[in-house]
């Protein structure tokens, strides 16, 4: 178990390095070439070996960690009935989208994500679809305590609370990812919304929807129980990612959608957590306190006389 944690933190850490030199590189290198051929020979194929591979490198190490972490915190069960409907389900909704326009309206991905699935979606994709969303599902759960008082109605809300902050992320990423000086995807025609279509985020809330439900469905017999030092690292990569976005959309001057972003992502994603129940009591301490020893009967003390 050891070993897993060293790998799931390796690749957490990598997975912000790589967020950070890629917000970096996409907004103080790329709009001044003379930065990029002052590198040299050596700096230059390292900056195109980075501008190719970084997304998928960084996808991929968010992937491992939240995969280990699942599993370490979770169980094998919750987390493969959890991954598989998530990454199934959001691919089916890519490839239909970006085959019809439904349900997240007409556009393409370019390069720079990895190989395209049917030459259609990069395979990085559904994995990010699958971290960003459970971890939102972790938080809204300990927040709204649906292990502690289960009902229908706080799982119902588990569920939507969750594509919430889960489509909140896109807010600040469609900007991002859609609009700036190096696109990774493109509409056919833009959109309303600062160049996006407003189908596009009823799309995203509710696929994700979808297939947090399924999760939810598949755990309901065994639900979780996170208390709130278990949660930071779901923390983490929610607010990594959203800061990674945000700051690419900010710098191209998107200030708007990032400022709904927070006020329907990150506040709630904040407010859940804090809401979540306090650290217990590990049973593993070593010593009882003096307090709750249990106290001996005076009868049955024997005292030596002399």
């Amino acid at each position: 178990m050891k070993q897993l944690v060293t790998v799931e933190r390796f690749c957490l850490i990598g997975h912000i390095v790589t967020m950070v030199f890629g917000l970096a590189g996409l907004v103080l290198v790329v709009p001044h070439p003379e930065i990029i051929m002052s590198l040299g020979e050596t700096g230059q194929t390292a900056f195109q070996w980075s501008m190719a591979w970084g997304g998928v490198v960084n996808i991929v190490l968010g992937t491992v960690a939240v995969a280990i972490y699942a599993y370490r915190k979770l169980g094998l069960w919750h987390w493969l009935t959890f991954m598989l409907p998530a990454v199934c389900l959001s691919l089916g909704s890519e490839l239909l989208g970006t085959s019809t326009g439904f349900p997240f309206g007409d556009y393409s991905y370019l390069n720079g994500l990895g190989y395209k699935i049917g030459g259609l979606v990069p395979f990085t994709i559904p994995l990010s679809w699958f971290y960003m969303g459970l971890v939102s599902y972790l938080i809204a759960c300990a927040g709204l305590k649906t292990r502690q008082n289960p009902s229908l109605v706080r799982y119902v809300g588990a569920i939507a609370v969750a594509a919430m902050m889960f489509t909140s992320w896109d807010f600040a990423l469609e900007p991002a990812m859609s609009q700036t000086m190096v696109p990774f995807w493109y509409w056919e025609q833009p959109g309303a919304f600062f160049g996006t279509p407003y189908g596009n985020y009823a799309g995203w809330f509710g696929t994700s929807s979808l297939f947090i439900g399924v999760g939810a469905i598949l755990w309901r017999k065994t639900p979780i129980l996170l208390d709130r030092s278990r949660l930071g690292f779901p923390l983490i990569i929610y607010l990594s990612n959203f800061g990674y976005a945000a700051g690419l959309s900010l710098a191209a001057g998107y200030w708007i959608p990032v400022s709904l972003g927070v006020l329907v992502g990150v506040i709630p994603t904040l407010t859940l957590w804090q809401m979540a129940q306090p650290a217990e009591i590990r049973e593993s301490t070593t010593e009882t306190p003096a307090s709750l020893k249990p106290e001996i009967p005076v009868t049955q003390v024997k005292v030596a006389v002399k």
